[in-house]
């Protein structure tokens, strides 16, 4: 099965074009879904967060408060490491047990800091979903409701865009209409088909 990593900076439009690929009948398996799952209440992953950063990371239900630790993470580098190597060896291992259920031409691995975090070996090529960065903190700042430092915290968590760039097999500018994106999508999808099938 052909796995296709897909990866873009933050307000890139990974979750449009990921939906779109689902809508396509392509399996999908998304890094940020499993990351939620594994800090569920009650989980291990959890009250490692906890141990590592405070019971203030927890809304009045128990429950991760995601903001909170994202200030908290996003604003220091030693942080952002301690809440990684918690999560990322969890989430890798999620999508490796998720992959092997599959049976598919190929398949999505939606993995925001593929590049960043070196997974290129989980996957046979690299997609990414790019936008200019002004249209991404203007993406970013209206759907999270965030100021123009958080939104700098979080782009400077990231790798650069040309970095991200020179690691893709294949791009999708997402710079216009969501039906500008699904053009690009169906096209790679074709695309995709005839390569699992080569």
């Amino acid at each position: 099965m052909l796995r296709i990593g897909l990866t873009g900076g933050i307000g890139s439009g990974k979750t449009a074009a990921a939906d779109m690929f689902s809508e396509l009948g392509v399996p999908v398996i998304d890094a940020d879904v499993i990351a939620r799952r594994l800090v569920e209440p009650g989980s291990e992953a959890l009250a490692e967060i906890v141990r590592a950063f405070g019971k203030d990371v927890l809304d009045t239900e128990g429950r991760l408060d995601r903001a909170r630790l994202r200030q908290r993470a996003f604003g220091d580098d030693a942080a952002r490491a301690r809440l990684e190597a918690i999560l990322h060896p969890r989430i890798r291992r999620a999508m490796l047990a998720e992959l092997e259920r599959l049976e598919a031409p190929y398949c999505i691995l939606v993995v925001p800091l593929l590049v960043e975090s070196g997974w290129q070996d989980l996957v046979d090529r690299v997609l990414v979903i790019d936008a200019p960065e002004a249209l991404q903190r203007e993406r970013v700042a209206q759907r999270d409701g965030l100021s123009a430092a958080e939104v700098d915290a979080m782009l400077a968590a990231q790798t650069d865009r040309a970095t991200r760039l020179a690691a893709a097999d294949d791009v999708v500018l997402n710079d216009s209409d969501l039906e500008t994106l699904r053009r690009q999508i169906e096209a790679l999808h074709h695309k995709y088909v005839n390569l699992a099938f080569a």
